[in-house]
């Protein structure tokens, strides 16, 4: 697997699972999905901003974001606000976070029209590398349908491709 290159299979018509190789040690790849100050860098799909971000980051702690379109080329996402809700369920440095995301609105009421996500990634160090393994558990196919019909696979595809950008930026 290059260091670019996302893995994604599907297990059981509803469990997403999407792995990567990232070019750093697995405690700073960790340390990127707990603080909101690296958050804003590389959160988010190519053209997307992360203008607000809050992490309480232990076991019943909330992580509530907004991503923002700034970029004119993409047309009729431009200017649009996507806000989300994680509640998160288990930490374990620098191994593991479980965490419960929702579509929600500003004040992080959630979107109960969308589908939510028990999300589980697995920071593995391999060699002063990680490997990083999302695990995305929907309700039903159809939920899981849902989301990658709105284009997720590619967002997170996405959203890596920065993140190892910024990761190389700040080593």
């Amino acid at each position: 697997m290059s260091k670019n290159e996302m893995i994604t299979r599907v297990e059981n018509d509803r469990v997403l699972i999407l792995e990567r190789i990232f070019n750093a040690p697995r405690d700073l790849v960790f340390t990127m999905f707990k603080e909101p100050e690296h958050l804003k860098n590389w959160w988010g799909p190519k053209g997307w901003e992360l203008p607000v971000c809050t992490v309480d980051f232990r076991p019943g702690g909330i992580w509530h974001y907004c991503m923002k379109c700034v970029d004119r080329n993409q047309g009729q996402f431009y200017g649009m606000e996507s806000w989300g809700k994680g509640i998160y369920k288990a930490i374990v440095v620098p191994e593991l976070i479980m965490y419960t995301d929702y579509f929600s609105d500003v004040e992080g009421n959630i979107d109960e029209k969308l589908p939510s996500t028990e999300v589980t990634l697995e920071f593995i160090e391999m060699d002063g590398k990680t490997k990083l393994v999302n695990r995305g558990e929907y309700i039903s196919a159809d939920a899981l349908k849902t989301v990658m019909d709105m284009g997720m696979e590619q967002g997170i595809a996405e959203t890596w491709n920065r993140l190892e950008e910024y990761l190389s930026q700040i080593r």
